[in-house]
C-alpha cells in the first residue's frame, strides 16, 4: 500500500481543493503515525465523511484530529469514530457533530485506551437521545470534567443532569455547562482521587527504576456501573490498573498505584511458567493465588526491601475477623507479608512456618503450589461454606491472580516484548500438490505458506531456465523487530522498528581487486603496521622479578653482585607471555542517498571513496586475521530499514564476498539506531574479548517519516549505550565536515573522527583501525 499522498489522486478529486490543501498540510504527520493500511481507512473516512451532508467542516475537523486520536490509543479506533459521526448525522447538528471529533483528541488523551474511548462514544450516543442540549456545554467542558471524573464518573454525573432535566432544556445548557449549582455538587460527588492518566509516566519510570525494564500499562474502567471497580489484572502480559484509585485507610492514590504495579509487575518478573489447574477447586486456587502473592512479593522484597512497608500498610486483616474463608485467607495474605502481624491461629501459623520453611525454593512457582494445596486442605476441614464472589481479598492493591494459571498456552518470551507476529511457515510438498495450486494470485510476499519444492521445476519448453529464475524471490531473513527510544517521553517505543536484511547486489569482483593494484603506494605503507600488530605466538619478557624461568645471565650477574658487596638487581626471571589478537570488527556503512554525491575537487562519489577505504581496510584485516564482517544499511521508513550484509564473520574474505562489495548502491534513508542494534546482535554472538563496531557515515540519523531532527538522534546514542553496556566499543567515522556538533553527542567524545578531506579516507581508514585495535 501506499504512503504517498498523490497515490490517493481518485479520492482527492472527490474531497475538493480545500479539503485538499488541508489534507497536504497534515499528510506528513499522519504518514508518521498510520500505517500504510491506517492511511487508507483514514482517507476514506474523510471521503464518508464529505458525503455525508453535513457541511465541509465535518471533513475539516476529522483530517486535522483524526492522526492525535490514533497516536494516543491507536488507529483500530478510527473507523468507530467515523461510524459514531454517522450515526449521529440522523440525530443532531453537523456542528456538534464536528465538536465531538474536535474533542476526541482531549477524550483519548485523558482515557489512554481504545476500549474505554468505545464507551465513550456510545455514551455520547446515548445522551444525544437523552439529553440533546446538553451534549454541546458538555463537549465545551470536557477538559475539565475528564480532569477530574473517570468515564464510570462522567457517565454517572451526565446521566444524571440527563433524567433530571428530561424536559427542562434551559437547565439542561446550565448543567451540562457547569453552571449550576447542583451540577458541580454531582461533580464533586463522581470525582476520584488519583486518575491513571495523571501518574502514568511516574508509575512507568517507578517500575523501570526497579527492575530496569519497561512495562505495559493500560487503565480499565471498572466502576461504569458501580463504584467499586474492578481489580488490577494482567492479560497478554499488559499490566491493566483502575483508571483511577480513591485513598485507602490514609494511604495516598499515588502509592495505591505504585503498590498495584509493582505487585503486577513482580508477577510478570518472577513467573516463569504457569501453574496447572488442572483437578483444583476454588478453594485450593484461592489458597494457592494467596501464597502465590506471598512469593513473587518476597523475592520483590529481597531486592527492594522498601516494597514491603509499602505493601504492608494496604493489608487491614486483624485476628478477630473469623467469619468466612475470604477473612482467613485475608489474616494469611498478611500474614505472610508482614513479620509484625500478630496472629496465633493454627491455620495461619502452620502457612507462615511452611512459608518460611520454604524460602530457598521461591524462585520455583511450584513450592506455592504445594503450600497452598497443604493449607486448602486444612481450611475445608473447618466446614465453613467458600464464596468465590464474596471471599475475596480485600487488600487494594492485589490483582486477580489470573496471570499465574494455565488456562491457555503459555509463552514467555511474550511477556518481555510486545507486541507480536506469527510467522510465515515455510511446508515442503510434492511436484503434483505444487502443479495443482502453483498460480495463487492473490498470494504475495506476507503469504501464510510458502510452499518449497525439492528441486527445481522447468517449464514444458526446453529453455534450461527453471520457474525459479524466471520468476521466484530468493527468500529473506525473517523481519526483526527493535525497540526506538522516544526522547520526549523518556520511553521506549517497544517494537517500533522493522529491520529487514536484503541480498546485497552482485558487482564485479575485478573492481575490488584494482582498487588493490591502484592504492600500492598505501598498501605498501601499511605492511609494517600489518606486521607490527600480527600475532607473535609466545614472546618470552626479561628483566622480571617473578616469572616462569630464571634468566641464566641475569642471575649470574647477581652472583657477580653479591661477591662484589654491591646491592643485586632482583629481576632473575623470564615471563612467557603468549600474544594473540582476541577481537572481532564489524565495519558498518552508511549507504543512504546522499553516498550518491560527487566529492568536490573530485570525480568520484562518497560511496566509490567508501567501497575504496573498505576493500583496503577488509584486506589489512585479513592479513592479520582479525575475525571481521562488513555489513550496511539504509531505511525507507521504520517499517522498512535494509540491512545488507556483504561479509559475515565466518566467511571468506573471496571473491563472492569482494562481488558484493562491488555491488553496493546508495539509497534512501538513514535511521542509524536500529542498524547498530542489528550490528550489535551479531556482535553479541561473537566469543571474543574485545568487539569493536565501525560505523562509516556521511551525515546524521534521518529518515522519511521523522520530522524531529533530535529524534533519531537520542536513538542512536540510546542504541550505542545499550551496546556499550554489552562490551561492545562503538566508533564512528564521520565525512560530514560539520559532524562534531552531533556526532561526539551519539558515540561520545574520543569515540568519533571527522574525515575533512573525503579523498584521503582509503588511506586514513586502514589507519585508524589499526590505531583503535593496538
Amino acid at each position: 500500500m501506499a504512503i504517498n499522498l498523490e497515490d490517493y489522486q481518485d479520492i482527492l478529486d472527490e474531497l475538493g481543493e480545500h479539503a485538499t490543501e488541508v489534507l497536504r498540510a497534515s499528510w506528513q504527520e499522519a504518514a508518521k503515525i498510520f500505517s500504510p493500511h491506517g492511511l487508507e481507512i483514514y482517507l476514506q473516512g474523510a471521503k464518508t465523511l464529505k458525503n455525508l451532508g453535513r457541511g465541509p467542516e465535518v471533513m475539516i475537523t476529522y483530517i486535522q484530529e483524526a492522526p492525535e486520536v490514533a497516536r494516543e490509543i491507536g488507529e483500530d479506533i478510527i473507523p468507530e469514530l467515523v461510524h459514531t459521526a454517522m450515526m449521529m448525522a440522523s440525530k443532531t447538528s453537523g456542528a456538534v457533530i464536528e465538536m465531538i471529533l474536535a474533542t476526541a483528541p482531549v477524550a483519548a488523551k485523558r482515557l489512554g485506551d481504545e476500549q474505554l474511548f468505545r464507551s465513550y462514544l456510545q455514551l455520547l450516543n446515548n445522551l444525544i437521545a437523552q439529553a440533546p442540549r446538553g451534549l454541546r456545554p458538555m463537549l465545551d467542558k470536557l477538559d475539565v470534567l475528564l480532569g477530574q471524573l473517570t468515564l464510570g464518573g462522567l457517565r454517572r454525573w451526565a446521566l444524571w443532569g440527563a433524567q433530571a432535566h428530561r424536559t427542562d432544556y434551559p437547565e439542561q445548557v446550565r448543567y451540562f455547562g457547569l453552571e449550576s449549582k447542583e451540577s458541580l455538587a454531582i461533580l464533586q460527588k463522581e470525582r476520584k482521587g488519583t486518575l491513571f492518566v495523571d501518574v502514568q509516566r511516574r508509575i512507568n519510570i517507578y517500575l523501570r527504576a526497579l527492575w530496569g525494564r519497561d512495562f505495559f500499562m493500560r487503565p480499565t474502567s471498572g466502576d461504569i456501573e458501580n463504584r467499586e471497580g474492578y481489580k488490577p489484572y494482567i492479560e497478554n502480559f499488559l499490566i491493566h490498573l483502575p483508571d483511577a484509585y480513591d485513598d485507602f485507610e490514609g494511604v495516598p492514590g499515588i502509592e495505591l498505584y505504585r503498590a498495584s504495579a509493582a505487585h503486577a509487575a513482580a508477577h510478570i518478573a518472577y513467573t516463569r511458567q504457569p501453574l496447572s489447574a488442572e483437578n483444583l477447586n476454588p478453594l485450593q486456587m484461592a489458597v494457592i493465588g494467596v501464597v502465590e502473592d506471598a512469593r513473587v512479593e518476597q523475592l520483590a522484597v529481597n531486592a527492594f526491601p522498601g516494597l514491603r512497608q509499602l505493601w504492608a500498610s494496604l493489608h487491614v486483616a486483624t485476628p478477630a475477623q473469623e467469619a468466612s474463608v475470604g477473612d482467613y485467607l485475608n489474616r494469611l495474605a498478611r500474614a505472610l507479608l508482614d513479620p509484625d502481624y500478630s496472629d496465633d491461629y493454627p491455620l495461619i501459623r502452620k502457612g507462615r512456618e511452611l512459608f518460611a520453611a520454604a524460602q530457598d525454593a521461591l524462585a520455583d512457582n511450584q513450592t506455592a503450589w504445594n503450600i497452598g494445596v497443604s493449607l486448602a486442605h486444612d481450611l475445608a476441614q473447618l466446614r465453613i461454606p467458600y464464596n468465590p464472589r464474596s471471599d475475596v481479598l480485600t487488600a487494594p492493591y492485589r490483582d486477580d491472580n489470573r496471570y499465574i494459571w494455565e488456562f491457555e498456552e503459555f509463552d514467555f518470551e511474550r511477556s518481555a516484548v510486545a507486541p507480536w507476529l506469527e510467522k510465515q511457515v515455510r511446508k515442503r510438498v510434492n511436484i503434483m500438490e505444487f502443479i495443482n495450486e502453483v498460480d495463487v494470485e492473490t498470494a504475495g510476499d506476507d503469504a501464510q505458506e510458502v510452499w518449497i519444492l525439492s528441486s527445481e521445476l522447468f517449464p514444458y519448453e526446453d529453455m534450461g531456465v527453471s520457474y525459479n529464475q524466471m520468476e521466484g524471490k530468493e527468500p529473506v531473513a525473517d523481519p526483526v523487530h527493535y525497540n526506538e527510544w522516544d526522547y520526549q517521553i523518556q520511553l521506549e517505543r517497544p517494537s517500533w522498528v522493522t529491520v529487514l536484511e536484503k541480498h546485497a547486489k552482485v558487482g564485479d569482483p575485478k573492481v575490488v581487486d584494482d582498487i588493490i593494484v591502484e592504492n600500492k603506494p598505501i598498501i605498501s605503507r601499511l605492511k609494517y603496521l600489518i606486521e607490527a600488530v600480527q600475532p607473535q605466538g609466545v614472546q618470552r619478557i626479561r628483566k622480571q622479578e617473578s616469572g616462569d624461568d630464571i634468566d641464566i645471565n641475569a642471575a649470574i650477574r647477581a652472583m657477580i653482585d653479591i661477591r662484589n658487596g654491591e646491592m643485586p638487581d632482583p629481576r632473575i626471571m623470564i615471563r612467557h607471555v603468549r600474544k594473540v589478537r582476541d577481537l572481532s570488527v564489524l565495519v558498518l556503512l552508511d549507504l543512504s542517498e546522499s553516498t550518491n554525491e560527487t566529492v568536490r575537487g573530485s570525480d568520484k562519489t562518497v560511496l566509490s571513496l567508501a567501497r575504496e577505504a573498505t576493500a583496503l581496510l577488509s584486506d589489512a584485516m585479513n592479513r592479520i586475521g582479525d575475525p571481521f564482517a562488513i555489513h550496511g544499511f539504509a531505511s525507507d521508513g521504520r517499517h522498512d530499514v535494509q540491512y545488507y550484509r556483504f561479509k559475515d564473520f565466518d566467511g571468506p574474505y573471496d571473491d563472492k564476498a569482494k562481488a558484493k562489495l562491488a555491488g553496493m548502491t546508495g539509497q534512501l534513508s538513514t535511521r542509524m539506531g536500529a542498524a547498530i542494534r542489528h550490528a550489535g546482535h551479531f556482535l553479541k554472538q561473537r566469543p571474543s574479548h574485545k568487539k569493536l563496531l565501525l560505523v562509516i557515515t556521511d551525515g546524521e540519523p534521518a529518515d522519511v517519516d521523522v520530522r524531529d531532527p533530535q529524534y533519531l538522534r537520542f536513538d542512536a546514542k540510546k542504541a550505542v549505550e545499550e551496546l556499550g553496556r554489552n562490551g561492545i566499543l562503538t566508533y564512528c567515522m564521520s565525512l560530514d565536515p560539520h559532524a562534531d556538533q552531533y556526532v561526539s553527542r551519539i558515540f561520545g567524545g574520543k569515540n568519533y573522527v571527522v574525515v575533512d578531506d573525503v579523498q584521503r579516507l582509503p588511506e586514513k581508514l586502514p589507519m585508524l583501525y589499526m590505531g583503535l585495535t593496538r
